[in-house]
């Protein structure tokens, strides 16, 4: 009899039988972080990006690459969509969205909270059917898998993730981040200043991807953030939303690197919060 999926525990080779795609994900994901964590040079090459502050390094450079050998390697006709600049057009319907070093910043300084993001896309359904996040320092992996749940691996075992049951506005953790561009940073700023005083506590990681894994795994309760990029929310708005959490909004329409997820109990109350915390600031066009 073969287990449920709503089972707790389940080993990682059950968890990657649910969808054909997740073992190569999961792979692929797993061996660019392994590259990340232990051929980092002591001395890192460092290019900026959109602003001095926003920078790649060597590194997130050689890790896309060798995702995007693994990945097509293993299925040549998908396309690939990563940050670094690798874009493919699909022929199967299949396109791979990657972030090969997410937390780019956390990285340079040693600081442990950076990993890598593979997604696959479905063109056919436009969606996203398999998100991994791996994040090597602290020795977790996290899975998605559309409508079969998201789990964080440790080692062979995974365990099923639910979001945290939390009802009070007041007792709300929140994690947020920062745009690099310094005008929209400062409006940022203020949002949080308006909205600390109505929740538990604000934390910034400085990466998206354990932003996200933090929400699915209970240690946060709301996640809202603007002006990211499809690869850093590919795999971990899927991971996030499996786990029980909802989807808001904030920022501008129709960017889909704006968003807000909220563990239930609290959605609509923070979503609330959010819109008022936010007008005037011309951030959230929402308000406009």
């Amino acid at each position: 009899m073969g287990t449920s999926t709503d089972a707790p525990t389940r080993t990682l080779a059950e968890v990657l039988a649910l969808h054909p795609l997740a073992d190569l994900a999961w792979r692929a994901a797993s061996e660019a972080g392994r590259f990340l964590l232990t051929e980092r040079p002591d001395e890192l090459s460092v290019e900026s990006k959109s602003t001095p502050t926003d920078v790649v390094t060597s590194m997130d450079k050689a890790a896309e690459h060798l995702l995007f050998e693994r990945l097509l390697g293993e299925r040549p006709g998908d396309g690939l969509m990563g940050e670094e600049g690798s874009d493919r057009a699909s022929e199967t319907g299949i396109r791979w969205i990657v972030d090969p070093l997410d937390g780019t910043v956390n990285y340079l300084y040693r600081i442990p909270l950076w990993g890598v993001s593979v997604a696959a896309e479905d063109q056919d359904i436009g969606a996203t059917v398999v998100g991994v996040i791996v994040t090597p320092e602290t020795g977790e992996g996290f899975i998605g898998i559309r409508g079969a749940g998201a789990w964080r691996v440790v080692g062979d075992v995974c365990e099923r993730l639910h979001v945290r049951d939390c009802t009070s506005l007041g007792q709300t953790m929140v994690a947020t981040g920062f745009c690099y561009e310094p005008d929209i940073r400062a409006g940022q700023a203020l949002i949080v200043q308006r909205l600390i005083s109505r929740v538990r506590d604000i934390r910034r990681t400085g990466c998206a991807v354990v932003d996200f894994t933090w929400l699915a795994s209970g240690r946060t309760d709301a996640y809202y953030e603007a002006h990211l990029n499809v690869w850093d929310v590919a795999a971990g708005l899927l991971i996030a939303r499996e786990a029980g959490a909802e989807m808001g909004a904030f920022g501008p329409e129709d960017d889909p690197g704006s968003f807000l997820v909220a563990v239930p109990g609290i959605a609509k109350a923070f979503q609330g919060a959010l819109d008022e915390c936010s007008a005037g600031l011309g951030i959230n066009k929402r308000d406009a």
